[in-house]
């Protein structure tokens, strides 16, 4: 079935045209940059738009879908709902697209009532990683909810989707409290796998973070930011399709507490910033003053919808993560942004630069970042995990889909046909 979408693209192309939503194939418009990059922009996207969903989403024989983050033989929850986000537009006008992106909704269900605390399975529904992520479970539900509005298709929301959600719920309650009631340990998080002491703070507990690498503190901001959002979509689906006013009213509770949490210790200040977020809190006192490349990150807040663009804390924070002061910011000769600690210093994460774009007020950024990332392209028209800011031939990964997507998504949301702000 997957094989004939881009067989039909360019079809969808010309129907999309005509009725004035049609599929941009000029990515470097609007910039000033060169005609040499606008052209491997061009070329990036049509590669990230036309390819990743052929490459990495799979039909099953169980008619749900499976979709691998690249090069690594595995579905991990987050990079999987980002990856087929993009598409949701063009599943309103094919029915092989909509179909497909009803199996992955489908398939991410089964994986959650499999194991919560998991967060990457094979295709034959076997866990590959048991790193607790909360936005691994997050990202399903965002996904779900994104494609339902957009779409207006019902029927994804099955009752094994419904309960999927409700152990989603369950586990982050059991989360919140996490010294009184989880049973989870990991052996590379301190404390003989439970992980470094918390104070309760109305937030959730996370082992990981989203780039996979244990958290020092256990209460991400951005993630708990995530989450604050999603709940409040997790409550619309409550309350307007399966008319379950408990799971409403259970998930609306748990996105106000999450986020009295957030404002009440997760913030500090920095000069010359001023007020900021900080990366991870404790409850107790300590604070990680950092930012990742990977989304849920400090950059991404607008993206996913906790504030606005142009609030002062967020700028403030913004300055920050795109500063040196941010241990995993890097400057070199052919690029700048944030990496990050799953990757070699000085190397810049295309994820991030996505996302610096999308968060940007100044049109000049822009151009700046669509330049670095047109820069990245070492002639395979893949943007990869991350790259050499001296030497962009040296990257991470051959082969990995989520940033490829996510650029196919900045191209989209700048052509007014997808949204960088909820």
């Amino acid at each position: 079935m997957l094989n004939r979408i881009l067989g039909r693209f360019l079809a969808v192309v010309v129907a999309l045209s005509v009725i004035g939503t049609g599929v941009p194939v000029r990515a470097g418009d609007g910039l000033t940059l060169s005609p040499t990059l606008n052209a491997k922009l061009d070329v990036l996207y049509r590669s990230a738009y036309d390819k990743t969903i052929q490459r990495h989403a799979l039909a099953q024989r169980d008619g749900t879908t499976y979709v691998s983050t690249g090069d690594i033989e595995a579905e991990w929850l987050r990079d999987a709902s980002a990856t087929v986000r993009p598409y949701i537009g063009l599943s309103r006008v094919d029915h092989d697209v909509r179909r497909t992106l009803r199996g992955v909704v489908a398939r991410q269900a089964k994986y959650i009532l499999l194991d919560p605390y998991a967060n990457a399975f094979s295709s034959h529904y076997r866990v590959v990683e048991r790193k607790f992520e909360v936005d691994s479970l997050l990202y399903p539900v965002w996904f779900a909810y994104d494609y339902y509005k957009q779409t207006g298709d019902r029927s994804i929301l099955t009752p094994e989707v419904r309960r999927a959600f409700r152990k989603v719920l369950a586990t982050m309650r059991n989360e919140q409290h996490h010294n009184q009631r989880s049973h989870y340990t990991h052996p590379q998080l301190a404390n003989n796998g439970r992980g470094s002491a918390v104070k309760y703070t109305g937030m959730v507990w996370t082992g990981f973070r989203p780039s996979d690498d244990p958290a020092r503190y256990h209460y991400n901001i951005p993630v708990n930011m995530f989450a604050s959002v999603v709940m409040k979509d997790l409550t619309s689906l409550a309350r307007d399709v399966w008319h379950d006013r408990a799971m409403a009213r259970n998930a609306w509770g748990l996105s106000v507490e999450i986020q009295r949490g957030i404002e009440q210790y997760g913030t500090l200040t920095l000069q010359p910033f001023g007020r900021i977020y900080a990366y991870e809190v404790d409850g107790r006192g300590h604070a990680n003053v950092m930012d990742d490349a990977n989304i849920p990150s400090l950059l991404s807040i607008p993206y996913f919808g906790y504030l606005p663009k142009t609030n002062s804390l967020y700028l403030a924070t913004r300055r920050f993560s795109l500063s040196e002061r941010n241990p995993y910011f890097f400057k070199g000769k052919y690029a700048q942004g944030i990496g990050s600690p799953h990757t070699p210093h000085g190397y810049v994460w295309p994820l991030a630069l996505c996302v610096q774009a999308l968060t940007a007020t100044d049109e000049s950024e822009v151009d700046q970042v669509f330049g670095w990332i047109a820069v990245s392209d070492v002639g395979d028209h893949r943007l990869h995990e991350s790259f050499n800011s001296e030497w962009p031939e040296s990257f991470t990964r051959d082969d990995f889909a989520w940033p490829n997507a996510l650029y196919a998504e900045l191209v989209l949301t700048r052509r007014g046909q997808a949204y960088a702000e909820r």
